[in-house]
């Protein structure tokens, strides 16, 4: 597959159409986009095959789900080897309160996103989740207040 600078027009608005609506019909995608709907299969095979497309999913409502907090959680461990950094993400993704860990730069190790009911959920996750890992230093809570962008791609150019 081309690299991201050399996607054409087509395989851009195909990949804009599927992150904005995932169950888009073939026949739906291939009449959004203007071609004819075997080249259009074709082509999404060929994202899906190269890793463009990773997979689809549908958006659910956390607070309707029972999870009306969000936070971000800095975390800091107390050595950042090869063995401390595997270990903490062999255990942090046990946890199905957390939605996303990232590895980081900067003053903390890993940006967390967890959800919870409320925050005597959260503080359940804190203590006998996050604290219970070996080799945390340090953990910091941001609660969010609420979403303001959440976008499903990033800009398609």
């Amino acid at each position: 597959m081309k690299p991201a600078e050399t996607l054409d027009r087509y395989d851009l608005k195909i990949l804009a159409a599927v992150a904005e609506e995932g169950r888009l019909s073939w026949r739906d995608l291939a009449e959004r986009i203007g071609l004819s709907l075997t080249p259009t299969l074709r082509r999404v095979r060929r994202l899906e095959e190269t890793g463009y497309i990773l997979g689809y999913s549908a958006r659910l409502d956390e607070t309707r789900l029972g999870h009306a907090i969000s936070v971000f959680v800095s975390v800091t461990l107390t050595a950042q080897t090869e063995e401390a950094i595997s270990a903490f993400e062999r255990e942090i993704a046990k946890a199905p309160e957390v939605m996303s860990c990232y590895l980081m730069t900067g003053g903390a190790d890993y940006l967390l996103r967890v959800v919870a009911p409320d925050l005597a959920g959260y503080q359940s996750f804190l203590m006998n989740s996050l604290t219970r890992i070996p080799g945390v230093a340090h953990i910091q809570s941001s609660f969010a207040l609420r979403p303001v962008i959440q976008r499903a791609a990033p800009p398609l150019t």
